[in-house]
């Protein structure tokens, strides 16, 4: 049976083999039975190292249509129950975004591990006393950035940072689809955060987002934006950029990335090929190594070698999310995508949204929490 392809420092189990059944396993509770929490209650039952005791919700009968009539986990509408539960060590949090600072303090201050759904608030401000507080407390404080631990996008990052793809030369994504136009939040708060998400997790060491700028538009006067292109600027120099939609009567799940040695593609739509790797790209004779007899044609030559579509094991990533939630607590150390992985992904939201109130204009990712004032004639100049 093929192994799954691992990230350096990762373990993904083998589909069909059963994982060992720790001698303890780590008391959970999950918080939200709407879209979302089903999916962490029927992943937490299945995954060896934990064991769910609680599924909270305000809507009780909601929990109990989740749990079923025979299930052995109880159902409460009373957070306060959930925490001052010895047995429950940890706690996945399922709610809308506007609940998760609140939640997610009154969890850790009990003394309890969190794994609350992305966005990890919607305050960077609060995201960064969140991670403060875990921090201060050793619990482990994760986010769930799902499409992370797929096992396509674990691929991807061991070839980043294994140097496969060389230096990093630009990042370009497309998330587009006839979808549901939400009421509450852009687009880009709403499709972007997968493909921020990404990008955090398989940009290499040293190199890290410095700069966001953001287009938007509404042309069916929802009275937000619907469809919206980001720009990140990289501190190594290239670009990441983002095209999110929902007006699209065609879905489109496309991530290029290219490098000085190879490149790139994923089309998650592409179940036979979601990824493959082209030995094709530009290179650049540097000035030493010229002759007088080829001093006169041009620097820039271009590669065309053989594609490569690395085999790919089918797996659902939330059940890897769980599976490293439990490892990071047994093991006492931070998970891949930590509360700090959230708080970057939030950073450049709030930049993007910044941008989009100055025209377009690039946001400095360290100053997204100031505000900034601007003339008109800065503004004009933006566009």
């Amino acid at each position: 049976m093929e192994q799954a392809h691992e990230a350096p420092g990762e373990h993904v189990p083998t589909p069909g083999v059963p994982e060992p059944r720790p001698a303890e396993r780590i008391g959970m509770a999950v918080v939200g039975a709407g879209y979302w929490g089903p999916n962490l209650v029927r992943n937490a039952q299945q995954t060896a190292a934990l064991r769910l005791h609680w599924l909270c919700d305000l809507d009780e009968a909601k929990s109990r249509r989740v749990l079923g009539e025979y299930s052995t986990v109880r159902s409460t509408t009373s957070f306060e129950e959930v925490l001052a539960d010895e047995r429950v060590r940890a706690v996945a949090i399922a709610t809308p975004a506007s609940a998760h600072y609140k939640l997610v303090r009154a969890a850790l201050e009990a003394g309890k591990h969190v794994l609350v759904e992305k966005p990890i608030t919607t305050s960077a401000e609060e995201a960064a006393e969140l991670c403060e507080l875990a921090e201060a407390r050793g619990l482990v404080l994760m986010c769930d950035h799902t499409f992370c631990y797929t096992p396509v996008v674990r691929r991807i990052r061991e070839l980043v940072h294994g140097g496969e793809l060389g230096d990093i030369q630009f990042f370009d994504s497309v998330r587009i689809n006839l979808g549901l136009v939400q009421p509450d939040v852009d687009v880009l708060w709403d499709l972007a955060p997968h493909d921020l998400s990404i990008l955090d997790f398989v940009l290499p060491p040293g190199v890290e987002p410095v700069g966001v700028s953001a287009q938007g538009a509404d042309p069916i006067g929802a009275g937000r934006a619907c469809v919206a292109y980001l720009t990140v600027r990289l501190s190594n120099g290239a670009l990441a950029h983002c095209h999110v939609n929902w007006l699209s009567p065609t879905k489109v799940r496309t991530t290029m990335i290219g490098g000085s040695r190879r490149t790139l593609v994923w089309d998650d739509l592409n179940p036979q090929a979601r990824l493959a790797v082209h030995d094709r790209g530009v290179d650049l004779t540097p000035p030493d190594e010229l002759t007088d007899a080829i001093r006169h044609q041009a620097l820039i030559s271009y590669r065309v070698g053989e594609m490569v579509a690395p085999a790919l094991v089918e797996q659902e990533a939330l059940r890897n999310v769980m599976a490293e939630f439990a490892a990071a607590i047994t093991e006492g150390r931070a998970p891949l995508t930590d509360g700090r992985s959230g708080l970057r992904v939030l950073r450049l939201l709030h930049a993007a949204s910044r941008s989009l109130e100055l025209g377009g204009a690039t946001v400095p990712v360290e100053s997204t929490g100031d505000v900034e004032l601007i003339t008109a004639q800065e503004r004009a100049t933006a566009r």
